[in-house]
C-alpha cells in the first residue's frame, strides 16, 4: 500500500516537475523577447538596417501592409529596410505591445500597435502579429504581417471654423440667465452644444444642439432639441466674418417657425448674437436686440 502511495507521489512529483521549469522558462523567455522588442525598436529608430536585420531568422518572412508582398529571406528583408530608412530620414518607430503567447518552447506569437511617424508626415499606425523562433539561444524575427489601422471618419477640418465655439458661455441680465458649453464629440465629427436658460418667474428651458458637416449639401448643419419639445434645424456659412445660421423649427404646438442668427467674433472671450427675420407660422416679428455673450473662463 505504502509503494503504491509513494509511486503517485513520483508520478506527481515527476508531472509537476517539468511544467514548472517551463513556466520558469516562459518567463525568462517573455523577457528575453521583450528586451529584444526594445533592441529592433532602438535600431529602427537609429535607422541602422543591418542591426535590425540581425533580430531576423535567415528564412525570415515579411508581408507589407500596404502591397500584401512578402519579402523572403534574411538579405532582401535587409535591402527592403535600407530603401525604407533611406527614403524616411527622420521616421521613428513605436510599439505597444499587447500580447506574447508561447505556442511551444521555441515559438512565441507577438501581437500589437506600431506606429512610425516623422516630423513633416502624418503618423501611420498598423496592428502587426509577430512570430519569433528561438535559434541558438537567441529569440529571432521569424514571420510578421501587418495591417493598416484605419482611422474613424471625421470631419473636423470643416468644422474647425467654429473651434473658437469650443466652452462655457454665458449671457445674462436682471431678467435671464443663458448659458451655453460647446465641446466636440468623439472622433470631433460633430460640435454638441447644450444649453440652459433661465427667464424670471417661467419655468426653466435646457436643450442640446448638434452641429456637424453635412457632407450632401456640403455645408455645416445644425439640429437642435429642447426640453419643451421644439426642434430647430439650421444650415451654417460665413460672410464678411459673421457665422449667419439661417433656421427653421417646428414649436411645441406644432407651428412652424424660421429666423436668421447672426454671431460675430468680437474677440476672443466675447461675441455678438442677433436673431432677425423671424416668422411664426406666417407671421412676421420684430428682429431681437443684438446681446454679446462672454466666454467663461476655464477651471484650472
Amino acid at each position: 500500500m505504502k509503494r503504491t502511495i509513494w509511486k503517485c507521489v513520483a508520478v506527481v512529483l515527476a508531472a509537476c516537475g517539468p511544467a514548472t521549469a517551463i513556466a520558469g522558462n516562459a518567463v525568462a523567455d517573455k523577457a528575453a523577447i521583450e528586451k529584444a522588442i526594445a533592441s529592433y525598436v532602438a535600431a529602427f529608430n537609429a535607422h541602422d538596417s543591418a542591426e535590425l536585420a540581425s533580430h531576423w531568422s535567415p528564412e525570415a518572412v515579411y508581408t507589407n501592409p500596404r502591397t500584401g508582398d512578402q519579402v523572403v529571406g534574411l538579405e532582401a528583408i535587409k535591402q527592403e529596410f535600407d530603401a525604407l530608412l533611406a527614403d524616411a530620414k527622420d521616421v521613428k518607430l513605436e510599439v505597444e505591445v499587447e500580447s506574447i503567447d508561447f505556442v511551444s518552447p521555441n515559438v512565441a506569437v507577438e501581437n500589437g500597435l506600431a506606429t512610425v511617424s516623422g516630423p513633416e508626415s502624418v503618423a501611420e499606425v498598423t496592428r502587426y502579429q509577430a512570430v519569433h523562433v528561438k535559434q541558438g539561444g537567441k529569440w529571432l524575427l521569424d514571420r510578421v504581417s501587418e495591417e493598416e489601422v484605419t482611422s474613424p471618419p471625421s470631419h473636423y477640418e470643416q468644422l474647425k471654423p467654429l473651434e473658437w465655439l469650443i466652452g462655457s458661455w454665458v449671457d445674462e441680465d436682471d431678467e435671464a440667465r443663458v448659458e451655453t458649453t460647446c465641446q466636440w464629440s468623439k472622433n470631433q465629427n460633430f460640435i454638441t452644444r447644450s444649453f440652459t436658460i433661465d427667464l424670471a418667474n417661467e419655468p426653466p428651458l435646457s436643450g442640446v444642439q448638434f452641429i456637424g458637416w453635412d457632407a450632401a449639401l456640403g455645408k455645416i448643419h445644425s439640429w437642435a432639441f429642447d426640453s419643451d419639445g421644439g426642434v430647430v434645424e439650421g444650415t451654417w456659412s460665413n460672410k464678411d466674418g459673421s457665422w449667419i445660421v439661417e433656421s427653421s423649427a417646428v414649436l411645441p404646438d406644432g407651428r412652424k417657425a424660421s429666423s436668421i442668427n447672426i454671431m460675430k467674433i468680437l474677440d476672443d472671450k466675447t461675441l455678438s448674437w442677433q436673431v432677425t427675420g423671424r416668422d411664426v407660422d406666417g407671421e412676421i416679428l420684430p428682429n431681437l436686440p443684438e446681446v454679446k455673450i462672454t466666454r467663461i473662463a476655464s477651471e484650472q
